[in-house]
């Protein structure tokens, strides 16, 4: 038995990200290093912090500079999924993979992905990928299912 399938349900809709990572083999030791290193992944981090920063001050009215902090008509404001992402999250909770908490976070990080990128709206490939970083259901792991499946991507 797993130690994440003896962890409940409601203390897992609180971890943002979950990423399985296999063992290193020798075939990986023998790939090319990444596109991008550290440095550049840092200055991506940092551009997408500073549009957060700036988003939030041209809003003004204290609201937080922070994606991880966004909630309610702010969250909203600063998501603005198009149709096919806002189709894509329903089908996630109406699929019971998808709890009100992890709706937020899961449009948190939608906006976050989307900042990344250097995108301004979010589009239906961030909502996926947030998902993809989401936990599902245990029975949908074991018989195989993807993440990425699951929500129908």
């Amino acid at each position: 038995m797993s130690y994440q399938s003896r962890v409940s349900g409601p203390l897992l809709d609180r971890i943002d990200l979950t990423v399985d990572v296999p063992p290193v083999t020798a075939a990986d030791l023998a790939l090319p290093p990444p596109a991008e290193g550290t440095a550049e992944v840092a200055a991506r981090v940092a551009a997408a912090r500073d549009i957060a920063a700036a988003r939030a001050a041209k809003a003004g009215g204290g609201v937080p500079a922070l994606n991880a902090r966004a909630e309610g008509r702010w969250l909203e404001t600063i998501v603005a999924l198009d149709e096919p992402g806002g189709a894509l999250l329903a089908r996630a909770a109406e699929a019971g993979r998808l709890s009100a908490r992890g709706w937020t976070r899961t449009l948190r990080l939608a906006r976050t992905i989307a900042d990344l990128e250097g995108s301004g709206p979010v589009r239906r490939v961030h909502v996926a990928e947030a998902l993809i970083y989401r936990r599902i259901a245990p029975a949908a792991e074991s018989l195989g299912e993807t993440r990425a499946s699951a929500y129908g991507v």
